[in-house]
């Protein structure tokens, strides 16, 4: 409560970019501080191995974890850690730096608990990321979150994804393929099934030659269609992929509180949070049912409190991943949503 009624009011009277790195240096500089990381530990942390999940090959100790886009560059994984994440998913990472789209790039829709950003795989390259991740020893697991840069053309975009591949390779627990953000130009084209089988089975291609053990997880858009979805099932079982992460940011402004003058000055970009809460959960449940659970899916979008989350996971979602809701709900959402799945176990135990 101290939060949403004091902290994040105050936060929110910024720009969203510059609440961002106002709170990561906060809490780089403060988790450095050996014994304010320790308490930070000891009140957000839930160990308890009822909570475990074995997913892609992987233990995760629960559930919950904090999707791309916040560490973009792989710098304050471990601090953010503490929060009680058991995965944390870096990138969008690129080959080469780029800066992104113009600011303003990130907007508030405050009335409908939604953020909207045109940030444009703002990041600092590849190399840059695998050196961050190779000089520091990861308390919890690593995804890492590739893409193509803005002007590679789709015909070269297999090439930019291999290219993150390898040089990840060795410093992630499993790879993240995002071929569905809506600000990167025209890379929806490769959500196409041909194009995107070969991307993906490509990247397989690279695994298996380097050890066969990294799991590649499709991120998709929410704004697919059953037909596309169905496609996209076929990708994930054509090319060996080994999960789906639904969903991305959506270009849908359906049903919106905020104002519509408000909506069209802020113009195009991605929207995440409350609002794409249902179509998420309604995306998850048609591909876990559609594939006879055969597939495993991350489900993500519009997790507010621990009664979405736990919606994700009823809807057949392995695991979930937060951010919209981490930045409006605060840092203790991670452990209100594994607090509120012990209660949940505990009653379903005689």
């Amino acid at each position: 409560m101290f939060y949403r009624s004091v902290i994040r009011p105050l936060l929110f009277l910024f720009p969203p970019e510059k609440v961002h790195d106002f709170a990561v240096l906060t809490v780089r500089i403060m988790m450095n501080i050996p014994v304010i990381s320790w308490i930070t530990r000891k009140i957000f942390l839930i160990k308890d191995s009822r909570l475990e999940r074995k997913v892609f090959g992987l233990l995760f100790s629960n559930p919950v974890g904090f999707a791309a886009g916040f560490d973009k560059n792989a710098e304050f994984y471990n601090e953010f850690s503490d929060f009680g994440f058991s995965f944390i998913e870096i990138g969008t990472v690129t080959p080469k730096a780029q800066s992104g789209n113009p600011k303003p790039r990130s907007f508030r829709f405050r009335a409908d608990h939604a953020l909207v950003n045109r940030m444009g795989f703002n990041n600092k390259g590849v190399r840059y990321a695998a050196e961050k991740l190779k000089k520091n020893k990861s308390r919890i697991i690593i995804g890492g979150n590739i893409g193509k840069n803005t002007l590679t053309p789709n015909d070269d975009a297999v090439a930019d994804y291999r290219e993150c591949f390898e040089i990840l390779y060795d410093y992630v627990d499993y790879f993240a393929v995002n071929v569905s953000c809506p600000n990167i130009g025209d890379i929806k084209k490769l959500q196409d099934k041909c194009g995107l089988t070969k991307l993906m089975k490509s990247l397989k291609e690279i695994d298996r030659s380097m050890g066969g053990n990294k799991p590649v997880l499709l991120k998709i858009s929410p704004d697919l269609n059953k037909n596309q979805l169905d496609e996209i099932i076929d990708v994930v079982r054509d090319s060996g992929t080994d999960g789906i992460i639904a969903t991305n940011t959506t270009v849908s402004r359906e049903n919106l509180r905020t104002p519509t003058e408000v909506i069209e000055k802020t113009g195009n970009g991605g929207l995440s949070g409350r609002p794409l809460k249902d179509r998420s959960t309604e995306i998850i449940r048609y591909l876990v049912q559609k594939s006879g659970k055969t597939i495993p899916v991350i489900g993500v979008g519009g997790i507010m409190s621990p009664e979405d989350a736990i919606e994700k996971l009823n809807a057949g979602a392995s695991l979930v991943q937060v951010y919209t809701g981490f930045i409006y709900s605060g840092p203790f959402l991670v452990k209100n949503i594994n607090r509120e799945l012990l209660k949940t176990i505990d009653k379903k135990q005689p």
